[in-house]
């Protein structure tokens, strides 16, 4: 039987958000209820280990890095949560760039600086976009692509990430998803119930395996 480890990172506390998906979503599909679902066949054992990390440009990608080599990690799924989402955002690609408007928790505010000094202008995700949006298309969850992942901790993480994963580690599936506010079923127009983005993360774990044991699917990666 093949093991595939996944790592799915959320962040701490949003000092706005009452319920933060990210840090929701990651935990519950370590539960063993929900790893049932994300195994695209019976001969694929899907190991995920959820981590969360601080809202911190110089301490964020240090931690995640940590766990990825901890767990010999095959996918990555960073995730965060993007207030002006009413759906599900799948995050195309990273620049590098920061332009903080605001401080980290670690009260640091770097502005119109490079990520990666010299480093590449911006990394394509691996994820598989187009086979995560037909599941999503199939559950019924709102999602939609983005180019956009800000310039905060968000895409600093993100942008890390796939720098990492481009020099030495071409075989590591990496990504970013931006959830949503989370609301009541009554009021979808302003987020997502967290049920409905359990389900989604349910999806994007179930998919980026399903690719990472067939690669040969470039098509799906939607760039």
């Amino acid at each position: 039987m093949n093991q595939i480890n996944v790592v799915i990172s959320g962040f701490g506390p949003y000092a706005d958000l009452e319920v933060n998906p990210s840090y929701e979503v990651p935990s519950a599909l370590e539960s063993a209820e929900n790893l049932a679902k994300m195994q695209p066949s019976e001969d694929i054992c899907v190991k995920v280990t959820s981590v969360m990390l601080p809202i911190s440009f110089a301490n964020a990608w240090p931690k995640l890095l940590e766990t990825i080599e901890r767990e010999q990690a095959n996918i990555v799924i960073a995730t965060g949560t993007k207030h002006t989402a009413r759906g599900v955002q799948l995050e195309r690609c990273a620049t590098n760039v920061i332009d903080a408007k605001k401080p980290d928790v670690d009260n640091s505010r770097p502005q119109k600086m490079p990520i990666v000094k010299d480093g590449p202008a911006a990394y394509w995700t691996k994820l598989p976009l187009r086979m995560i949006l037909q599941r999503f298309a199939h559950d019924s969850i709102a999602s939609n692509l983005s180019s956009d992942a800000g310039t905060y901790v968000c895409n600093s993480l993100f942008y890390q990430l796939l720098h990492w994963a481009a020099k030495d580690n071409k075989h590591v599936l990496a990504g970013f998803v931006s959830f949503p506010p989370v609301v009541s079923s009554h009021d979808a127009r302003n987020g997502l119930p967290l049920k409905q983005q359990i389900e989604a993360g349910q999806d994007i774990v179930h998919e980026a395996v399903r690719y990472y044991m067939q690669p040969s699917a470039e098509g799906m990666l939607l760039k």
